[in-house]
């Protein structure tokens, strides 16, 4: 019993967290959606194709399930799939996302939390592993990288936050009044306490 309300609690937050990601493609230009925003590149459409081969190799080959999406070797593995190429579009990647989330439910609702799976990419003795670890792991991931999402598109025009529905109007003198306290707090510390404290 507390398996089943495990395995559905976590389901549901990898749910939750991928729609999350989505969003935060929402009413971006392409431009936007793709160009580098961090000194490694990191961009919003970049990061859905990586959760989505994320999702689909731990959820496909590790449980002897390979996903229906074409993919790589993990071997060959060279960082293309943390960006868009000029040829892909942004509905081909949100397709892939789309379609791998299939792939992943059903492998969750079909496997119980003690399913053995192997990750040939971690190394032993932690490459045996199990549903249970692999659900942890990749909800990890999705948590990190829409966090990540978030933190870029508010850098773009201010939007933040978890779904549409909760969103609010952006009140630009509060955030900024915000922002200039906490610019006051830094500058006022940094000046009281020695350097590397």
């Amino acid at each position: 019993m507390i398996d089943e309300f495990a395995k559905d609690t976590l389901h549901g937050r990898l749910r939750r967290d991928r729609e999350a990601l989505l969003w935060k493609l929402d009413g971006l230009s392409e431009y936007d959606a793709r160009r580098p925003l961090t000194a490694t590149g990191t961009n919003i459409l970049g990061l859905v194709k990586h959760v989505a081969t994320v999702e689909a190799r731990y959820f496909g080959e590790v449980f002897g399930r390979p996903s229906p999406e074409p993919l790589p070797r993990w071997q060959e593995s060279d960082g293309s799939d943390q960006w868009a190429a000029e040829d892909e579009t942004r509905d081909q990647i949100i397709g892939f996302y789309r379609r791998t989330w299939e792939h992943t439910d059903a492998t969750i609702e079909e496997l119980p939390l003690d399913a053995p799976g192997h990750v040939p990419w971690w190394p032993e003795p932690f490459s045996r592993t199990n549903l249970f670890a692999v659900l942890v792991h990749v909800l990890g991931e999705s948590i990190r990288h829409t966090g990540h999402a978030d933190i870029l598109r508010e850098g773009l025009d201010g939007r933040t936050g978890l779904r549409a529905e909760h969103e609010k109007r952006i009140d630009e003198e509060a955030r900024a009044a915000h922002r200039a306290k906490i610019e006051q707090a830094a500058r006022s510390a940094a000046r009281a306490m020695p350097q590397g404290s």
